[in-house]
């Protein structure tokens, strides 16, 4: 199970952008990584394809590897583990280990 999905906030535990929080767009996972909104920026280098977009170096991001992002929780406002916990109604839900918060 993935502790990490689309559209989760999350928090930066390695590299250049260590502490910042930012929103997951993307999730590789045969490659075990993800594209995570203005982290790990790359430059690349486009061509002018029509009359009406421009050439030149432009910053996109780059995946960043799942090991390195935490779950971020509101209830604790941090990085928090996950835990998943079956419900009554025989659902699995994501809970903070520390605040037992839904995820």
């Amino acid at each position: 199970m993935l502790k990490v999905k689309k559209g989760d906030t999350v928090v930066i535990l390695k590299g250049k952008d260590r502490g910042k929080k930012a929103k997951v767009l993307n999730i590789f996972l045969s490659k075990g990584k993800a594209l995570v909104e203005g982290i790990n920026m790359a430059k690349k280098h486009r061509r002018a394809t029509r009359q009406d977009q421009k050439g030149g170096i432009v910053s996109i991001e780059a995946p960043i590897a799942l090991a390195n992002l935490m779950v971020f929780c509101k209830d604790c406002n941090k990085g928090s583990r996950v835990e998943f916990v079956k419900n009554q109604d025989k659902t699995k839900s994501r809970v903070c280990k520390k605040c037992k918060g839904v995820l």
